[in-house]
């Protein structure tokens, strides 16, 4: 998905511009979808991209959404982040390049040991019965 920077301000709200777009984040605790424990997929709010699933969600008390997999291994794109000067991996979607989070090695309770630490911002759910 290639869109113009105008046209991705046209048809996303500004909050969800400025994090999936400009890299931004979500206070801690503020997002939505942090305590929805529905079933179904998250997406990108971009673009619609299936980018995890209800399944893989855990609370790991960071304040942002956590899941310890993604949808399917083509879903998002990992790359290196060294914005911050310390090296953290940034989480993007696959499809339109929006900024989703970071991935970190942190979830030793979980079955794969990462902790896909997601802004609620640049996600939106379907929910399944």
């Amino acid at each position: 998905m290639d869109l113009t920077e105008e046209e991705w301000k046209q048809r996303l709200t500004p909050e969800q511009f400025h994090v999936l777009r400009e890299k931004g984040t979500d206070e801690p605790g503020s997002g939505e979808l942090l305590h929805n424990h529905d079933t179904g997929d998250y997406q990108c709010a971009a673009c619609g991209n299936v980018v995890f699933q209800s399944g893989t969600k855990f609370d790991s008390g960071s304040g942002w959404p956590s899941f310890y997999d993604v949808a399917n291994t083509e879903a998002v794109k990992l790359q290196q982040d060294d914005s911050l000067g310390e090296p953290r991996v940034e989480v993007l979607c696959a499809n339109c390049g929006g900024h989703l989070g970071h991935v970190f090695h942190d979830a030793p309770d979980q079955p794969t040991g990462v902790r896909f630490c997601i802004n609620s911002t640049a996600l939106k759910f379907e929910k399944k019965s």
